[in-house]
């Protein structure tokens, strides 16, 4: 065969080779794999540790975690779970940067255990649950509604990533503007269902509370902030619906008369039981 010719032929199946190489390149390509997600958390695991991130409702008369903890040892509730408490005045959720207060060797790195001796606690995970509030009223205002949706959403999807549960604390209405109970109690609730977290709900203990003693003040004078009497029975709604355990009996009432905190006690339980139990 003329040398011509060859050439051709040679070309002609070099072209079809690339054809069908850019054939095949030009197939759709493989989808890629999905990228691992967090486990999802169970909410209702009872927790070991945990931080409280809020405002002044959480650090008045001595601060709510101080007293969730001695509540606890007098129940016999072992282990102890270990409580720390962030609170900026008067601050809403958003004030609080929530990947700061997460980051390795920070928050939690140590302890004041027995005669205010310092226990350096174990690297890693310092909490296993984190309980958010935010600002009175602004899961229920115009324009920080969505503020505190976003930031709940936002915090929910960080500490989950890092193995740790979200709760979120419904906080109460004001002791003159009590229509605040079922607007704050929807959004919390909203916000609980929507980002897998567990919600206190000690505004609807306040207002059971009132509703059956209306003489029991559970406000300090500027309607707002609790009284000892608020304080323990959040704390007493804390303790029933994160470790699902009726608090009635607890010997410690906080200073409060022992009738005073039993009914405080019974008012939290049935409060927990309730919620839990509500569609």
């Amino acid at each position: 065969m003329p040398a011509a010719p060859l050439r051709r032929a040679s070309t002609v199946l070099l072209l079809a080779a690339c054809s069908a190489f850019l054939g095949a390149c030009t197939t759709a390509p493989t989808a890629p794999a999905a990228t691992a997600q967090p486990a999802r958390l169970d909410p209702n695991a009872r927790p070991e540790s945990m931080m409280w991130v809020g405002n002044s409702f959480f650090y008045y008369n001595n601060s709510m975690h101080g007293h969730f903890g001695q509540l606890q040892n007098s129940l016999g509730e072992r282990p102890a779970v270990r409580s720390t408490s962030v609170t900026i005045s008067g601050s809403g959720l958003d004030w609080h940067d929530m990947e700061s207060l997460m980051r390795p060797g920070g928050v939690g790195r140590y302890s004041f255990v027995g005669d205010n001796e310092i226990r350096f606690n174990p690297p890693g995970r310092a909490y296993d649950t984190v309980i958010m509030m935010d600002c009175s009223q602004c899961p229920v205002h115009p324009q920080l509604q969505p503020v505190f949706h976003d930031t709940v959403r936002k915090n929910a999807q960080l500490l989950a990533a890092r193995g740790i549960r979200p709760v979120l604390f419904m906080s109460w209405a004001y002791k003159d503007k009590p229509e605040m109970t079922k607007q704050l109690a929807d959004q919390y609730t909203a916000a609980g269902r929507a980002n897998n977290a567990r919600v206190i709900p000690a505004g609807l203990a306040f207002a059971r509370s009132v509703a059956q003693r209306p003489d029991l003040d559970l406000y300090v004078a500027d309607k707002r902030h609790p009284s000892l009497a608020g304080t323990y029975l959040a704390a007493c709604t804390t303790y029933a619906t994160l470790l699902r355990k009726s608090p009635v009996g607890a010997t410690y009432t906080a200073g409060l008369p022992p009738e005073t905190a039993r009914f405080l006690q019974t008012v939290a339980w049935e409060t927990a039981q309730a919620y839990a139990s509500s569609p």
